[in-house]
């Protein structure tokens, strides 16, 4: 079947898109997506106090009219949005995803409790430890030092920083999603991951 690198959500063929419903509808007969269903959808088990927060918040901002569901077209928008999306939206969205109180604001600690829940659910093998990624992003991109980033602060900072951009950018990698839907939900790695879980 069709590979979505490269392509562009306006070049999703009628087989992708066709596949993507399937998938939604097998796993949500209902048309809407509760949290729980959301969690069993991406095969997300066992996860820690701060992995689910970070998937709660997830679903908050895929759940763009918050009605506590994610209907057909917020899938898509979403899985869209992260996967093809402009480097600024998809900037934007990082920055909703991380204001966990939603303040307008990201400080240290919530930074630093997505990047760990973010590491625990994708099993990323970074070098940096979480607390080093914190403190290295407040270092570069906190103009005004007041240990909060604001939105400006954010989408400048990390756009002028190549190597800030690219660790974010993998750490919210999802194209493991698609292939999971492009495999009708069977997840050739799964036997591994929840070996590695245990």
């Amino acid at each position: 079947m069709g590979n979505m690198d490269g392509k562009t959500v306006e070049e999703l063929s009628t087989t992708e898109c066709h596949q993507w419903y399937k998938k939604f509808m097998t796993e949500c007969p209902s048309g809407q997506l509760t949290l729980y269903e959301f969690k069993q959808f991406f095969g997300l088990k066992n996860l820690s106090p701060s992995a689910n927060k970070y998937v709660e918040q997830m679903f908050e901002t895929f759940d763009f009219n918050k009605d506590g569901y994610i209907d057909f077209m917020e899938y898509v928008a979403a899985l869209s949005l992260v996967l093809k999306g402009k480097v600024d939206q998809k900037l934007r969205w990082y920055f909703k995803l991380y204001d966990v109180d939603g303040n307008g604001c990201i400080d240290r600690a919530e930074l630093l409790n997505i990047i760990k829940a973010i590491r625990a659910i994708n099993r990323c093998n970074e070098t940096m430890s979480a607390e080093e990624f914190t403190d290295m992003v407040f270092d570069k991109i906190d103009i005004n030092g007041d240990g909060e980033l604001s939105l400006e602060e954010f989408m400048e900072g990390v756009q002028k920083d190549e190597m800030l951009l690219d660790i974010l950018t993998r750490s919210l990698d999802l194209t493991h999603i698609v292939r999971l839907i492009q495999n009708d939900g069977k997840n050739p790695h799964e036997g591994e991951q929840d070996a590695q879980a245990a």
